[in-house]
């Protein structure tokens, strides 16, 4: 097995838990919404509605991006006791650990879409 396949020098054994690692990883934050949903929610509390009018996301497809996320231990879901009953969405203290991630994808999208249009 040819031992670059790997971000560096492993066993075939390590190779391939690197490699569920990283498919765990993008089934949590993979997709189209995920981090931008959490990218939004660094700003603060937000409610269904105005999540989805941020996102410019459906609802459909926002309320199962939210149960996903929700799941992982990465936002919350407050309902609070209002008429009607409104939901909000906020980061749990767990979903800091996505910063250096986030950053990362950030930093190399830029260098990319600079490398594609070239324009900053």
């Amino acid at each position: 097995m040819n031992k670059d396949r790997c971000l560096k020098p492993a066993t075939d054994e390590e190779c391939r838990k690197a490699w569920l690692t990283l498919k765990d990883t993008m089934d949590i934050v993979g997709g189209k919404w995920k981090l931008v949903l959490i990218s939004i929610l660094r700003g603060g509390k937000f409610k269904f509605r105005e999540l989805a009018k941020e996102a410019e996301i459906s609802p459909r497809i926002l309320s199962k991006e939210l149960k996903e996320l929700e799941m992982n231990g990465l936002i919350s879901r407050t309902v609070l006791d209002t008429r009607p009953i409104t939901v909000e969405y906020q980061l749990t203290p767990y979903s800091v650990s996505l910063n250096e991630l986030i950053s990362a994808m950030y930093d190399w999208g830029k260098i990319h879409r600079q490398k594609i249009t070239g324009k900053p």
